[in-house]
C-alpha cells in the first residue's frame, strides 16, 4: 500500500509544480489553442474568455504521472511490472496521437486539429498493439495481462478469438478516448471526472491483490496479472490529474489537449482490460459514455428526421446555450460521474460479496 500511497502523491506534487511552468512557457511564446468562433450558420457557446489560454497541459501531468511511478518503484526498489509498463505504453502512444493534434491547433492555428481518419488510424494502430502485447507473457508467470475472454467484474464464460479480441479491445480504446475528448470542452470538466475514474480503478486493484489467487485459490480469488502494480498506475494518474486541476479548473489557466484527454481515455481502457473488469467500463467512464451518446443521438435524430434533440452537442453546450454558468455544469456532471463510479464499485465489491 506504501507504494500506491507515494505514487499518488509524488505524482500530485510533480503536476502542481510542472503545470504552471509547461503555461508560462507556453503562454511567453504565444503558444494558445485556437478558439471556434460563431458563424451565421454554426452558434457556439461565447468562449472568448478563454482566447489566450494555452493548452498541451497533459504533456505535464504525463511526466508527473511517470515521475510518480518511477519514484516509487525506486523508493521501495521494487521493479515495474509487464502491465503497468503496457498500461504506459497505451496511455503514452495514444498522447503522441493527441500531441500530434495539438500541434496542429496550436502552431497552425487550425481548430480543428488532424484530419478525424488520421486519428483513428494512430488509434487503432496503438489499440490492435496493445491488444497483442497484452495477450502475451513475456516474463513466464502464467498468466498474461489480458486474458481472452470478455470480463465483467472478472472474466465470464465467453471467450473470443483472438481477431475478435483484438477488435473488441480497439473498440473500448477508441470508444474511451474519443468519449473523454468529447467532453473536454468545459474548464476542469474531464479533469475531475478522470480523477473518480483513477481512483475507482486503484480500489479495484488493490482489492484484486489483497484478494489474489497467488496467494490462495478461492471461488473469490482474482485471476489479474499485477494488480498492485495496476493500483500504483492508477494512483499516479489520480495524483497526477487532481495537482492538474488546481490550474485547469475555470477559470482555467491550461488546457490539456488532446495530449491529456486521449493519453487518459488510453489508460482507463488499459486498466479496464487488464484489470478484467471491462462490462464495468460504461459506469467507471460513465460521464463520457453519456455525452458520447448525446453526439451520437444529435447526429443520428438529424440525419433520420431533420431534427436536433439537442441545441448542441456534445451536451455540456447544448446546458451552456441553455444559459447554465459553466461552473454549474461541470460541477453537476461531475455528480453525475461520482454516481456512476460508486455505482461501479458497489457492484464490483457486491459480486464478491455474493459469493
Amino acid at each position: 500500500m506504501r507504494l500506491v500511497l507515494i505514487a499518488g502523491a509524488f505524482s500530485m506534487l510533480a503536476s502542481f509544480i510542472l503545470t504552471p511552468l509547461l503555461a508560462r512557457l507556453l503562454r511567453r511564446r504565444g503558444l494558445a489553442q485556437a478558439i471556434r468562433e460563431s458563424t451565421d450558420d454554426v452558434h457556439y457557446p461565447e468562449h472568448q474568455t478563454k482566447v489566450g489560454t494555452p493548452s498541451m497541459g497533459g504533456a505535464a501531468f504525463l511526466i508527473a504521472v511517470a515521475l510518480g511511478y518511477v519514484v516509487a518503484h525506486l523508493v521501495t526498489w521494487r521493479a515495474p511490472s509487464y502491465s503497468g509498463l503496457l498500461a504506459f505504453y497505451l496511455t503514452f502512444a495514444l498522447g503522441a496521437v493527441g500531441l500530434a493534434d495539438d500541434y496542429l491547433k496550436i502552431f497552425k492555428q487550425r481548430s480543428a486539429g488532424i484530419r478525424a481518419r488520421t486519428k483513428l488510424i494512430g488509434q487503432a494502430f496503438a489499440a490492435i498493439s496493445f491488444a497483442w502485447l497484452a495477450l502475451q507473457d513475456p516474463t513466464n508467470v502464467g498468466i498474461s495481462p489480458a486474458s481472452q475472454a470478455v470480463s465483467f467484474v472478472r472474466d465470464t464464460p465467453l471467450v473470443l478469438p483472438t481477431f475478435v479480441f483484438v477488435l473488441w479491445v480497439w473498440f473500448m480504446v477508441t470508444a474511451t478516448t474519443n468519449g473523454v475528448n468529447l467532453t473536454d470542452g468545459l474548464d476542469g470538466l474531464v479533469t475531475g471526472a478522470s480523477v473518480m475514474s483513477f481512483g475507482a480503478y486503484t480500489i479495484v486493484s488493490v482489492w484484486q491483490y489483497g484478494q489474489a489467487c497467488v496467494w490462495e485459490i478461492t471461488p473469490r480469488c482474482y485471476s489479474v496479472a499485477d494488480p498492485f502494480d495496476l493500483a500504483v498506475f492508477a494512483a499516479a494518474f489520480a495524483g497526477a490529474l487532481f495537482g492538474f486541476l488546481w490550474y485547469n479548473t475555470s477559470p482555467a489557466r491550461i488546457f490539456m489537449g488532446d495530449t491529456g484527454s486521449l493519453s487518459i481515455g488510453g489508460g482507463i481502457a488499459a486498466l479496464a482490460v487488464m484489470t478484467k473488469t471491462q462490462l464495468l467500463l460504461p459506469l467507471f467512464a460513465g460521464l463520457f459514455l453519456i455525452v458520447t451518446m448525446s453526439v451520437i443521438l444529435q447526429v443520428g435524430s438529424f440525419k433520420l428526421r431533420g431534427k436536433r434533440i439537442f441545441r448542441m452537442a456534445p451536451l455540456h453546450h447544448h446546458f451552456e446555450l441553455l444559459g447554465w454558468q459553466e461552473v454549474t455544469i461541470v460541477v453537476r456532471f461531475w455528480l453525475i460521474q461520482a454516481a456512476c463510479v460508486a455505482l461501479g464499485v458497489a457492484i464490483f465489491y457486491a459480486e464478491w460479496v455474493r459469493q
